[in-house]
């Protein structure tokens, strides 16, 4: 079958030698060019010109499916207690909410996370495949791949931001090592936005993460359980030690009431709550990606309770630090690296490095995790014959990392950094449309053979679903107008600003909607299947063809 779903057979030159004939009338063949043998060179083992995939796109196999109901709990621990945990509350508070209700805001919009992410995550439980190959069946061939590049987009971004922050993980080990790296001259100009001492950092933790990113993903548990053991007890450590030094007295934050009161409150609570929602869009659309190693479909299901019980209590523990930082240093830090600088004595020093220690390991989980894995899945899909999850989150690292310069947009382009914090006005549509085709639409059931078929049931009309595109533009177009006044000085109206603040359930909501009105109304018949088909399927046509111990690869070329 060639990439277009014509089943035919390719004969190669390569596969003979110089005394075989193919035809009659065979040519002979030239020397081969360099760009040729390079191509081949870079091309992938497990792609071929037969299907448009390779092993790390392919339905994942029975052998790999390794991910156990506790490692999506440790996933999900993990990648809430870091850095970044500890600051959660800050832009919440920031608005004019106290901590209590700061604590109810993030809960509730983690209850929401953790609902969304599992059940979009059931697809890639039941067929093992990831984001980019299952949003098909809803988008079509073509239009998913603006989709995915949109999601990979995001990715590339955030992971430049995070190792930032791993940087400074890096950074304060140092300081506690040496404390004299303190004092290293800055040989950079102040243009350059960053600082020899800085740049140090970086490079470090840059090369150091390298290594995680040659390990499969099935293999990186070990990682994410390595962050829930060493985190949870740096945090709570952090926190005994505030509440200790410092007690939580009458200037603690905890005496901070709301600043707001009436409908400015509700507006301010409601905008807290759509942007902490925002912030895991990201995780809600890819997560197939992470799903579909599950050995059970029921493993998955502890993602629903991990992610608002794991992220309320990091909250709580942030407030509980940053209002005795107060308290300690005249100032309130919410950055639990800024209270470890601190730690200048003997014991403090080698305390400190074990805290940031800790947190290095966090950092690197949470952008393992969050960021280089599904960009590093969407050029796997954009490019499947040169790109393998490996090759894409070395892409992403690179791109990310230094293509993009973080340490430039985080002190000097706070409009760009403002209108990648609102992407979740096309992620939540987005998202919306996965998990509204998957349920309400092709009820659970869909052929994974066809989901790789170039011309397959899932192709729609040109490659485009206009029912799902229709449904995106419904989501999202409606925002813009509250949006734009967040990256320029444009004004907008108390209705138009108001309804951004509401942008997920908007966009999310009004996706699924009409995403399934449509399909109502203009039915792609060709799609709906009878029963599922899975790869597990053993009664299926397709895996009667051949060996049941067969590759999908040879399973989906037998067809």
């Amino acid at each position: 079958m060639d990439v277009k779903g014509n089943y035919d057979v390719h004969v190669k030159a390569a596969d003979y030698d110089s005394n075989d004939t193919v035809a009659s009338d065979a040519q002979p063949v030239g020397p081969v060019g360099f760009w040729t043998k390079f191509d081949k060179w870079i091309q992938l083992d497990s792609a071929s010109e037969g299907r448009y995939s390779n092993h790390d796109l392919d339905p994942v196999p029975v052998e790999e499916r390794t991910w156990l109901g506790r490692h999506y709990a440790l996933f999900w621990i993990s990648d809430h207690l870091s850095v970044s945990g500890f600051r959660t509350a800050a832009s919440v508070m920031a608005i004019g909410l106290s901590w209590k209700l700061s604590l109810v805001c993030i809960a509730l919009a983690n209850i929401i996370q953790g609902l969304v992410i599992t059940a979009n995550g059931i697809g890639g439980t039941k067929y093992h495949i990831p984001f980019s190959i299952q949003s098909r069946a809803s988008y079509g061939y073509y239009l998913s791949y603006l989709m995915i590049v949109m999601r990979m987009i995001v990715g590339i971004f955030w992971y430049g931001v995070q190792t930032y922050t791993g940087a400074e993980c890096v950074q304060s080990m140092i300081y506690a090592i040496w404390p004299s790296f303190h004092n290293v001259k800055n040989t950079l100009p102040l243009s350059a936005n960053i600082t020899t001492q800085f740049m140090i950092s970086y490079v470090i933790y840059f090369i150091s993460c390298l290594p995680f990113h040659y390990v499969g993903v099935h293999k990186v548990k070990w990682l994410f359980l390595l962050k829930s053991i060493t985190t949870p007890i740096v945090a709570f450590a952090i926190m005994g030690w505030t509440i200790k030094e410092a007690g939580l007295g009458q200037t603690s934050l905890f005496k901070q009431g709301n600043t707001l009161s009436g409908t400015a409150l509700a507006w301010a609570f409601m905008s807290g709550l759509n942007s902490n929602i925002g912030g895991g869009t990201t995780l809600m659309v890819n997560a197939p990606d992470y799903s579909r190693y599950a050995r059970r479909r029921s493993d998955t299901y502890v993602t629903a309770v991990a992610i608002p019980l794991t992220a309320t209590v990091m909250t709580f523990i942030g407030v509980v630090v940053a209002s005795g930082s107060k308290i300690l240093y005249g100032t309130i830090l919410w950055d639990p690296l800024l209270i470890i600088n601190h730690w200048t004595s003997k014991g403090g020093r080698a305390a400190a490095f074990f805290c940031a220690l800790s947190f290095y390991f966090s950092q690197l989980g949470l952008n393992i995790a969050a960021n280089s894995l599904a960009s590093a899945n969407d050029m796997n899909c954009l490019l499947p014959k040169y790109i393998n999850i490996r090759r894409g989150q070395f892409i992403s690292a690179v791109v990310g990392a230094w293509v993009l310069t973080p340490w430039n947009i985080l002190t000097s382009a706070p409009a760009f950094l403002n209108f990648m914090s609102g992407y979740s006005v096309w992620l939540g549509p987005l998202c919306g449309i996965l998990v509204s085709d998957y349920y309400f639409v092709h009820k659970q059931k869909y052929d994974v053979y066809e989901l790789y078929n170039f011309n397959g049931i899932y192709r729609y009309k040109y490659g485009v679903n206009w029912r799902a595109f229709a449904a995106f533009t419904i989501g999202w177009v409606p925002l813009l107008p509250g949006f734009i006044p967040t990256v320029s000085s444009a004004k907008a109206t108390t209705g138009m600003v108001h309804l951004y603040k509401v942008g997920f359930f908007y966009g999310f909501g009004a996706a699924v909607l009409s995403y399934v009105v449509i399909c109502k109304l203009w039915p792609a018949k060709e799609t709906y299947v009878e029963r599922a088909v899975t790869t597990d399927d053993e009664t299926s046509d397709v895996v009667d063809v051949v060996e049941s111990s067969a590759s999908f690869g040879e399973k989906r070329l037998s067809v």
